[in-house]
């Protein structure tokens, strides 16, 4: 009598069920994970402005009310940025516009009306405000094109 041997597998119904399950599984969460960097990025770069303002602040409280010279360019944020000084450690980057002008300031009286990437900083030396380029008045960024 010969013995029989009892192979066990999936047959290809059992295989393709568990691809389906993986398939639902992944369509559920990929979208979360799409979304990811542009939080990451909106919130970088709100957390610089809330950074360069307090630093703003700081500044005018041990100088008198007086506000920084800042002049347009990349990274130039005078003396709270001055090697030395602590207001600011490191030049602030608006991750929302990203690339090369991420670091780049202009001199302005208000925050921008709609999404560009020329500048990431808006400044006013008048009354020493700051806007993130790219964002409204109410620190909410414009929709990329």
């Amino acid at each position: 009598m010969r013995a029989r041997h009892v192979h066990s597998a999936f047959t290809l119904v059992e295989v393709l069920i568990v691809v389906v399950i993986l398939g639902i599984l992944a369509a559920a969460v990929v979208p979360q994970f799409t979304n990811a960097t542009t939080d990451a990025q909106r919130n970088a770069t709100r957390d610089q402005l809330i950074k360069i303002r307090r630093a703003l602040e700081v500044y005018s409280v041990r100088n008198s009310s007086q506000f920084p010279l800042v002049t347009a360019g990349v990274g130039t944020w005078g003396e709270i940025a001055a090697t030395g000084e602590t207001y600011l450690r490191q030049t602030p980057l608006n991750q929302w516009i990203g690339g090369p002008n991420a670091a780049r300031i202009i001199l302005g009286t208000g925050p921008d009306t709609g999404y560009q990437s020329a500048y990431g900083w808006i400044y006013n030396p008048a009354t020493g405000e700051a806007w993130a380029g790219a964002f409204d008045a109410n620190d909410q960024p414009f929709p990329r094109p």
